[in-house]
């Protein structure tokens, strides 16, 4: 199983360094000095760590080979991919790779499904489920617990408990319960 862990950012310094926008929470076991990282596009590696570092709360990695700037410009927007055995899981049991979640069912507590976890979607101010309705449509899902409490991997499911509107629009409640037509001031 291969399981996206970063993306290639800036080039930084001289000397072939590059940011990383890290997208796993065990960076020190999947980016440390020595991983081998496989790449998308597959042109650009793989790649092997040499050495890494924090400056100004980024993440900056050196490969092997890459030994100047333009080395590490050309590698800008490149996918770092880590091969993971399908069967491990986070040390915490509150996490979940990804490959773990997409193809559950989305249940609300009650068992009425909802569709299917179709992506995870990493954003910078927290990760949205992608679920694909039985309607065809798409809707979006905040993951956190407020919304989604369980996460059940032995009987493929997620169990939502969503706000209202947040899967049926005709369940949204009005602002205020303002009235359709606006009054008129004498």
């Amino acid at each position: 199983m291969q399981l996206v862990v970063g993306r290639i950012g800036r080039a930084h310094g001289i000397r072939g360094d590059v940011s990383v926008e890290v997208r796993t929470d065990e960076p020190e076991l999947r980016l440390g000095p020595g991983a081998v990282l496989l790449t998308d596009p597959a042109s650009a590696g793989p790649l092997t760590i040499e050495s890494g570092r924090v400056h100004s709360g980024r993440l900056l990695l050196r490969f092997a080979g890459v030994k100047d700037r333009n080395a590490a410009e050309a590698l800008r927007g490149t996918l770092l991919i880590s091969e993971v055995d399908p069967e491990e899981r986070p040390d915490d049991p509150e996490e979940y790779y990804d490959h773990q979640l997409v193809g559950l069912d989305v249940v609300l507590v009650d068992g009425t499904r909802v569709g299917e976890l179709t992506e995870v979607l990493h954003l910078p101010y927290q990760d949205l489920l992608m679920v694909e309705k039985a309607d065809g449509t798409e809707v979006l899902v905040p993951f956190v617990s407020q919304i989604v409490p369980t996460i059940d991997l032995e009987n493929q499911r997620a169990v939502i408990t969503p706000p209202p509107g947040l899967i049926d629009l005709g369940e949204a409640d009005v602002a205020g319960g303002a009235s359709e037509e606006p009054e008129e001031s004498e």
